[in-house]
């Protein structure tokens, strides 16, 4: 077993990037890719926790992209990228992942405002604490999950799905849309880096499959590598479209669990849709340095 797309406490995930490495070889993984939202700041760790622990480490990340800056045909779903198989940090990608943080603290000042009128007293310092337990908070990303737990910690909601399916979730109250990169500087800043440039579940996109072959053809023009074809919140029978038509336009193939620990139970680490095991024929594109 593999799994090529995972998040840590420096996101959004229950382990620190140290104990997800642990959880992997305990479950008898051979390789994982830590991805965490739009930071780099765990691979350190999970690549010296890797090594003492002999597992296979893939540094990663996935990266919010802006769908209306007009470089792709407009898309109702969202749009994240996987940069796989990093092995350098230029200044332009930190800088990158600066104006991201920025951008969501931004967005979360402006979902906690909404929260408050809606009559519910919150102090952002209550859910960075949520947010930083076990976790350096100079390095934390605060999404709409921690947003979540506050929610549930005051008996708003009873847990995650309710949160996002009444407040959080796109059109819903506390909802605000999250900045994102231009897909062409997404790309560039993960080939800069060593890294292959992968499409991130995509099924959502939410496009049609009659137009899912044209935008992916747009997508590789732009130099995306790869495509996740294999992801739990998909069908089976889409994955194995997705992969059929991936393979087809020449991309290669990942999958992924999307593991998040806890905060995300449904989905087990080194498995994807339909339960399925992760098998490591979908890292065969990769060489240990990949560029």
């Amino acid at each position: 077993m593999i799994d090529l797309h995972t998040h840590s406490s420096i996101s959004d995930g229950e382990l620190n990037p140290a104990q997800l490495l642990e959880k992997a070889v305990f479950l008898g993984l051979k390789a994982l890719a830590l991805t965490d939202h739009d930071t780099i700041s765990g691979l350190e760790e999970a690549k010296k926790a890797s090594k003492a622990l002999d597992i296979c480490f893939i540094p990663g990340v996935e990266l919010e992209i802006q769908t209306k800056s007009g470089e792709i045909p407009a898309i109702s779903g969202e749009f994240h990228l996987l940069g796989l198989g990093l092995n350098h940090f230029s200044d332009e990608l930190h800088a990158a992942l600066e104006y991201l943080f920025t951008a969501r603290e931004v967005r979360n000042m402006e979902m906690l405002e909404k929260i408050r009128a809606e009559g519910i007293s919150v102090d952002y310092e209550e859910i960075k604490t949520l947010a930083s337990q076990g976790t350096n908070p100079d390095k934390k990303i605060i999404g709409r999950p921690h947003f979540g737990a506050f929610l549930i910690s005051r008996k708003v909601v009873k847990n995650q799905e309710q949160a996002f399916s009444r407040w959080l979730g796109k059109g819903k109250p506390f909802y605000v849309p999250k900045a994102g990169l231009e897909l062409s500087k997404a790309v560039h800043l993960i080939h800069q880096a060593g890294g292959a440039a992968v499409l991130a579940h995509p099924m959502s996109l939410y496009v049609s499959w009659g137009r899912m072959p044209g935008l992916l053809g747009i997508f590789k023009e732009a130099g995306i590598d790869g495509i996740e074809a294999w992801h739990p919140n998909a069908r089976v029978r889409d994955c194995k479209r997705l992969e059929e038509l991936g393979l087809s336009l020449g991309f290669f193939i990942t999958a992924g669990s999307d593991f998040h620990g806890k905060n995300r139970p449904e989905r087990k680490l080194g498995h994807t849709a339909g339960g399925r095991k992760i098998e490591d024929k979908y890292m065969d594109w990769y060489d240990g340095t990949n560029r």
